[in-house]
């Protein structure tokens, strides 16, 4: 609190003393007493000096509570209730059970996909056996025909081929030779026969080779083949592992929605759920239950467009309600609108109100004020020199030895100072004890 406080507090016994009129006498002495038997009663109060020092300006406005999160709860799959785990007013944790449904019907899918799984995974284990023999019978081929992965191969790249291409073509050249040697006469005709028979002879193994290669290829082509196929085979045997394991996560999702747990940490404000009721998440109302989150609470603050630029996020609230009078809240600016209400002239500002001893509730109603940085001077007196009376508030100024009772309005609580805007000025003395025997023009002791 800004400022020093400074008041005086005194109390002072005051007996009654006897008046004596000049002169003597019993007529005088009668008087006397007879005035002091009329004397009205007298109050020992305390007092305090209201005193003006400099208090935290701010922007005063009303609003509503709300929670910060509020959410209904409904279920994601069908089924019968067996268990209810809470009921209005309830506080429940994040994570808690609130219903359990019948799992049976979701324990037997999640049964069944478990052994389409197992299906599954022996499908892929013999489909990786298949891949194996058939590379096996691919790398036997290959071995056979000295043929390397990644070669192509081709009929004239077999070895009989080129063997016997070889041969050929030197049978040709000597067949040639022959003709010309016998155009001359210098050979027989029988040499040229033998010549020209061995190129035909060769001609025949040739083709015949060329035979045997085309089936070693086809050989090659059907074994790579094969490990192709056995491939795709174990990939679709994988992929239905997939598609099973997807439709086990599927039913044990199932099978953990059976027990239907709050999003949220809050207080139950709305019960719809009873044991034995069936219910399904495809009907129109399907909640349960509904969860306020209470913990921060939120305060929407209508303010006016001339004090538009005294409001900024971060700024600090002091909020409070008629059910909590002497205390305040505090709290933080987080959002503002941007733009006015082009009706009330007026810019919605939200506040964050911190409630952690859970005092404060969702749809109160409640005085926001939003401090400033620059202070204003204020008269302030000891809360206790108030008398509240339902929306009446009192306070006792002593002056000339009485009492005199004043409505006043309060402002501002700091500590056990309380702003007074009307009624008193600095200086005055306020009755701080004994309020409930005081009354307008009662007579003090102090």
């Amino acid at each position: 609190m800004k400022g020093q406080i400074v008041f005086y507090a005194t109390v002072l016994t005051v007996t009654a003393a006897a008046l004596f009129a000049s002169g003597c006498g019993s007529t005088a002495n009668s008087a006397s007493a007879n005035n002091t038997n009329t004397q009205p009663a007298t109050v020992t109060v305390t007092t305090a000096q209201a005193v003006v020092q400099p208090i935290p300006s701010y922007i005063e406005a009303t609003g509503n509570l709300a929670g910060d999160a509020q959410t209904d709860v409904a279920p994601a799959v069908g089924g019968k209730i067996v268990e209810v785990n809470f009921d209005i007013g309830s506080y429940v944790n994040q994570g808690d059970v609130l219903v359990r449904l019948d799992p049976r019907d979701a324990a037997i899918r999640l049964e069944q996909a478990r052994a389409q799984l197992d299906q599954s995974r022996q499908a892929v284990a013999q489909a990786d056996a298949n891949v194996e023999q058939a590379i096996a019978s691919l790398r036997q081929t290959q071995a056979r025909l000295g043929v390397r992965d990644g070669e192509t191969f081709q009929i004239k790249d077999f070895s009989q081929v080129k063997s016997i291409t070889a041969q050929l073509e030197l049978a040709e050249k000597e067949l040639r030779r022959t003709e010309r040697l016998l155009e001359t006469g210098d050979v027989s005709r029988a040499i040229y026969d033998q010549r020209k028979a061995q190129r035909d002879s060769l001609l025949g193994q040739l083709d015949e080779a060329r035979s045997n290669a085309a089936v070693a290829i086809r050989a090659i082509n059907t074994a790579q083949s094969a490990v192709e196929t056995a491939r795709a085979a174990a990939g679709a045997a994988r992929a239905a592992v997939g598609a099973a394991e997807a439709q086990v996560s599927q039913a044990e999702k199932g099978v953990s929605d059976t027990a239907v747990r709050s999003p949220i940490s809050g207080f139950v404000a709305e019960r719809t759920a009873d044991l034995g009721e069936y219910i399904t998440p495809n009907t129109p109302n399907s909640k349960i239950a509904t969860i306020v989150r209470t913990s921060t609470l939120r305060v929407k603050i209508d303010i006016p467009e001339q004090n538009v630029g005294k409001v900024a996020t971060g700024q600090g609230v002091s909020l409070q309600t008629s059910a909590y009078p002497d205390r305040n809240f505090a709290g933080t600016v987080v959002r503002i609108a941007p733009s006015l209400n082009a009706q009330a002239r007026t810019l919605t500002v939200e506040a964050e109100i911190q409630n952690v001893d859970g005092l404060l509730k969702p749809g109160q109603f409640a005085t926001v004020r939003i401090t400033q940085s620059k202070p204003e001077a204020a008269v302030m007196i000891p809360v206790a020199a108030v008398k509240t009376d339902g929306d009446i508030n009192r306070v006792y100024v002593i002056k000339d030895g009485a009492a005199r009772e004043q409505i006043v309005q309060l402002g501002l609580l700091e500590n056990n100072m309380i702003q007074v805007k009307n009624g008193v000025i600095e200086g005055d003395m306020v009755a701080t004890s004994n309020l409930n025997l005081l009354s307008d023009g009662v007579f003090v002791a102090q």
